[in-house]
């Protein structure tokens, strides 16, 4: 299944929650508004409205203008404050059904859903939980941590710098990035992969020039490889560059641009890079036709949704990005159930094939991760 056709009902869901938060808000406002009148006039209704059409207005202004940051936080505020109002409204039964004491009695008061304090500790409390767990989703979408696998081979040691989804542009410039080149640059590695995702429709041409510079200075045993992502692949006018202005800019910074194509690169190992499965492509058969089978072979496949196939090919190591990780909950966990993709994250082993999916360096649009990190990675192949 692809992923293309579930972002309506996506979008739908999304949009159901917050319509309905929104109009579950203004009720409570208003009646909050109204608490404490022996007899409300139609002047005090058309008051109570408009106080409560306040926070309405804000939240909706906040959202047009910047829909990726704002939705997210709106989103969970309304998820938390229900699950707690759901929350309370068991305590309640619990307390007034199963014990009809009189203490009992007024300690649910302050549960009830009518009564105001109901309201304010509810609220309260999805506030406090919305900016706690968005603050430490914050913080995992834009600390790098390193990542390390080892995987055995019968070859000489190769340690491989993985990258992908770097989104230049979205978590951080092109300063960083090249910050971040230097410092897996000081770890040595014989190579250094990016899979896919180098850019985006946001990036600006000038960070587009200055990362790939940067990955020109890196200092590797082979080199650096390159093979393009769903969001590289685009001649959108916001980014002011083409598609192949960044594959020319990579190679005059000396990175290997490999579409459809094989690169040996000594007499074990050879580099296997296939274009993103957005675009026309060969299939697997028709990529390792040529290939000498007394090589070691790394393949580099942005989206990670034809297993079946590389391991069938004979692929030793497929390294492979897009899904973020997941992102946020529970998106990585309903795109395993669907078969979205073959994996989510982490090593995985078919066969003689071993396939690691990293959850990439940065996001794209949602400013937010839970459940993941942003990374970028090492594979050292050793002898067993």
């Amino acid at each position: 299944m692809n992923f293309i056709y579930l972002m309506p009902l996506l979008v739908l869901l999304i949009l159901a929650i917050v319509v309905l938060g929104l109009r579950y808000l203004f009720l409570r406002v208003r009646n909050l508004a109204l608490h404490g009148k022996e007899k409300v006039t139609k002047e005090d209704k058309i008051r109570a409205s408009v106080i409560a059409a306040a926070p309405i207005l804000l939240i909706v202004v906040l959202c047009i203008v910047s829909p990726y940051f704002w939705v997210i936080p709106v989103l969970h505020l309304f998820m938390f404050w229900g699950l707690l109002e759901i929350i309370l409204g068991i305590i309640n039964l619990i307390l007034v059904r199963k014990h009809k004491s009189a203490k009992a009695e007024k300690f649910a008061d302050i549960f009830r859903k009518r009564r105001i304090y109901s309201f304010i500790f509810s609220s309260l409390l999805a506030v406090i939980l919305t900016v706690t767990y968005l603050s430490i989703a914050f913080f995992l979408a834009h600390y790098l941590y390193e990542t390390d696998y080892t995987v055995t081979t019968d070859r000489t040691p190769m340690k491989i710098a993985f990258i992908a989804d770097t989104h230049i542009g979205s978590s951080f410039g092109s300063e960083e990035f090249a910050e971040y080149v230097e410092k897996i640059g000081e770890q040595d590695p014989d190579i250094m992969v990016i899979v896919g995702d180098y850019v985006d429709e946001h990036t600006k041409r000038d960070d587009m020039i200055r990362c790939c510079q940067a990955l020109g200075s890196i200092k590797t045993t082979y080199g650096v490889f390159y093979v393009p992502g769903n969001h590289d692949d685009s001649n959108n006018k916001l980014r002011g560059f083409t598609y192949a202005e960044l594959l020319d800019a990579l190679r005059d910074n000396g990175v290997t641009v490999l579409e459809d194509e094989v690169s040996y690169i000594n007499d074990e190992y050879c580099i296997i890079g296939r274009k993103d499965k957005s675009m026309e492509r060969l299939s697997m058969d028709e990529l390792m036709k040529d290939v000498d089978p007394s090589y070691y072979t790394i393949l580099l496949d942005h989206q990670p949704n034809d297993y079946d196939a590389e391991e069938k090919a004979g692929c030793d190591l497929v390294l492979a990005g897009h899904t973020h990780g997941g992102h946020m909950l529970p998106i990585g966990q309903i795109a395993e159930i669907l078969g979205i993709n073959d994996a989510t994250y982490g090593l995985e082993k078919r066969g003689g094939t071993t396939f690691i999916v990293t959850s990439g360096m940065s996001n794209w649009a949602i400013a937010f991760r839970s459940g993941t990190i942003s990374e970028y990675c090492f594979v050292d192949l050793v002898n067993e």
